[in-house]
């Protein structure tokens, strides 16, 4: 796969790379030409399966040995167990998007807790990277020999199917198959740079996180009734209104009667869009069918350990630092390692609710231990801090200093169409009220992350730190990058 992968380094839109099939119980990459795939469903000519037995009693996996439940002595006798917990920690849950930088954490974390794991991905978050040229700070070994490692030091299994929410049978497939109790979803394109590259890459983001979810809940319904849905969503999804943003709800009074409503949305990119159209058809889907949600409105995260992803390199999580896919604190840590500018998008007021990669794998824990009532569509606001992006610039120079890095801030023009100086108070009491212990941004933690940006620093491309996504030079043609 990596070989293949290598060679698409062409920008072209995604429907026109590749498709995975499956003939005769072994799965197969093969390249296709445009003019061979259909551009009216692109997700479902990405990633599609041939040949599918008649019957329902089948199995959907997409490996051989890393989805084994048995493991041999040499690697057994090496392992470290992991304690049940508790007899509700059996439960199984379904990562969908478990191989991406939040999936991975927590599919780790959960099966380290107990929780019998299935990772759901079509791995195309890393075919985006050949796709643009950009590649993670840190080396990432392939799902397979993620899971190998995984189970040789554990001695925990994590069962793998490897295909496209956006194809249905496939996902009706996994949830015959696995049965599980609990369902988190990330699999989603989730960069807002991405989704304002071009209209091919709009259309994609759109037509993947919405159709997505979408069988997702259809799947719950069809297949799993009893199932808990928690669903990745993110705070972009309210904006920068110039009142307190609360938990997903807000009460008012208009004209002397009073309603508790679902707080007003204002999406700022055709990603964050998509987000409030999963929200509302879940909310809908929860009244009408009963399932039970819940919405994990996500700050920005940052870092890259916890304390699985630590154990081995092979469980190393990605490190994303460039303009499309990288968060504003990570891209500071890795531009004051290797000397370049801080990039403050405008003014640099620009405020947003932050949380530790730790805190998002406890914060799904603690969603999944204490699920919604069936018919309840709750929503959590997931951060634990809020900083402007000129407070985290402040922050890394100050840390940069104490390990000897001259670190500077530079404004640059804003590619977004955004506020840069707003009022900004979100409300996050929910996740704290269930236990969670939130990792704050400390002096400590920010020198851990610069320490890392400067071991990998020669691994950075400087190409790829200035941001090169105008939301309003957005258009039609594809954009396309050279090999």
């Amino acid at each position: 796969m990596a070989d293949l992968l290598s060679s698409c380094h062409t920008g072209r839109p995604l429907h026109s790379i590749t498709e995975l099939y499956r003939p005769r119980n072994a799965w197969t990459l093969r390249l296709k030409s445009a003019a061979d795939l259909t551009c009216k469903f692109p997700l479902k000519a990405l990633i599609s399966r041939r040949s599918r037995p008649p019957t329902r009693q089948r199995t959907v996996y997409a490996t051989a040995a890393p989805v084994s439940r048995e493991i041999d002595d040499q690697a057994a006798s090496g392992s470290k167990q992991f304690p049940v917990e508790s007899s509700s920690k059996s439960k199984k849950v379904m990562v969908i998007g478990g191989d991406g930088y939040c999936g991975w954490a927590t599919a780790l974390h959960l099966s380290s807790k107990g929780y019998e794991v299935a990772i759901v991905d079509n791995l195309v978050r890393r075919l985006f990277d050949h796709q643009l040229g950009l590649s993670s700070l840190t080396p990432i070994s392939s799902i397979h020999d993620r899971i190998r490692r995984w189970k040789s030091l554990t001695g925990k299994s994590i069962d793998l199917f490897i295909g496209d929410v956006c194809d249905f049978e496939f996902l009706a497939e996994a949830f015959i198959s696995y049965e599980p109790n609990s369902v988190v979803h990330f699999g989603e394109q989730r960069s807002a740079p991405y989704s304002m590259i071009d209209r091919s890459r709009a259309v994609f983001t759109q037509h993947n996180n919405v159709i997505g979810t979408l069988n997702v809940l259809f799947a719950i319904k069809e297949f799993a009734e009893e199932c808990h849905l928690v669903k990745l969503g993110t705070m972009g999804e309210y904006g920068t209104p110039n009142i307190d943003i609360e938990e997903g709800y807000i009460t008012i009074t208009h004209n002397g009667r009073t309603d508790t409503l679902p707080y007003p949305k204002q999406a700022s990119s055709f990603y964050h869009l998509s987000k409030v159209h999963d929200s509302n058809n879940i909310a809908f889907t929860c009244k009408a069918w009963g399932i039970r949600a819940t919405d994990l409105n996500q700050g920005v995260v940052y870092g890259v350990r916890t304390d699985e992803t630590e154990m081995h390199d092979e469980l190393c999580n990605r490190f994303d630092y460039d303009g499309v896919f990288g968060t504003a604190l990570n891209r500071f840590c890795v531009q004051a390692a290797v000397g370049h500018p801080l990039t403050v998008y405008g003014k640099g007021g620009q405020t947003r609710g932050y949380l530790d990669i730790r805190d998002t794998v406890q914060c799904v824990e603690l969603a999944i231990a204490n699920p919604a009532k069936p018919g309840e569509f709750r929503v959590f606001n997931q951060f634990t801090e809020q900083f402007s992006v000129n407070d985290l610039a402040s922050l890394v120079t100050k840390a940069g200093a104490k390990l000897g890095l001259e670190v500077q801030a530079l404004s640059v023009p804003n590619p977004r169409v955004e506020a840069e100086e707003h009022y900004y108070n979100a409300k996050h009491t929910k996740l704290m009220e269930l236990g969670l212990q939130p990792h704050l941004l400390s002096d400590s933690l920010l020198d851990s992350l610069l320490n890392f940006a400067v071991r990998f620093r020669d691994r950075v491309d400087t190409a790829q730190i200035m941001p090169s996504v105008s939301w309003k030079k957005i258009g039609v043609k594809p954009r396309t990058v050279a090999a």
